[in-house]
């Protein structure tokens, strides 16, 4: 279960280094392997350990090809998806072409998601997440029935 949220710095050629905290967690998983994909929902991207990528995958074969945002969403997660093991600094080289698609600089936003982690540019997640909370605030008659059960 990852939680939690950290900063981090991408180097010069892309590498990201895991937050300390987590690594010990993903050695053992999968030898700490990852893979690496885009949120077909935002401009971040998912870092998910082997073994739940390898539990997404048959979801995402299930998906219909007729219904066009199923299909978007095969296209997105499995076309960019790609396998990562952390170097001996605990770093992953994150492709130009998906530090791209999400915007990173040189300092970027890690977010435990349980299963997997979002990869944010930093600027972006602090807008996103303001928004987020005025609308919040805006729209808290009209909750999502998915919430409305929901005990914290």
């Amino acid at each position: 279960m990852f939680r939690g949220f950290s900063t981090a710095s991408l180097d010069k050629k892309g590498r990201l280094a895991i937050p300390a905290r987590y690594r010990d967690r993903l050695a053992v998983q999968n030898r700490g392997r990852l893979v690496l994909t885009l949120s077909p929902l935002d401009r971040a991207l998912w870092l998910y350990p082997l073994g739940e990528w390898e539990s997404i995958e048959p979801k995402l074969a299930a998906l219909s090809d007729f219904d066009p945002q199923a299909r978007r969403t095969k296209q997105m997660m499995r076309g960019y998806a790609g396998d990562h093991e952390p170097d001996l600094q605990g770093r992953i080289l994150i492709p130009q072409e998906l530090r791209e698609h999400a915007q990173l600089e040189r300092v970027v936003v890690i977010l435990g998601q349980g299963n997997k982690f979002e990869i944010w540019n930093q600027k972006s997640w602090n807008t996103q997440r303001d928004q987020w909370l005025q609308q919040v605030g805006d729209d808290a008659a009209a909750a999502s029935s998915a919430l409305t059960t929901l005990s914290l």
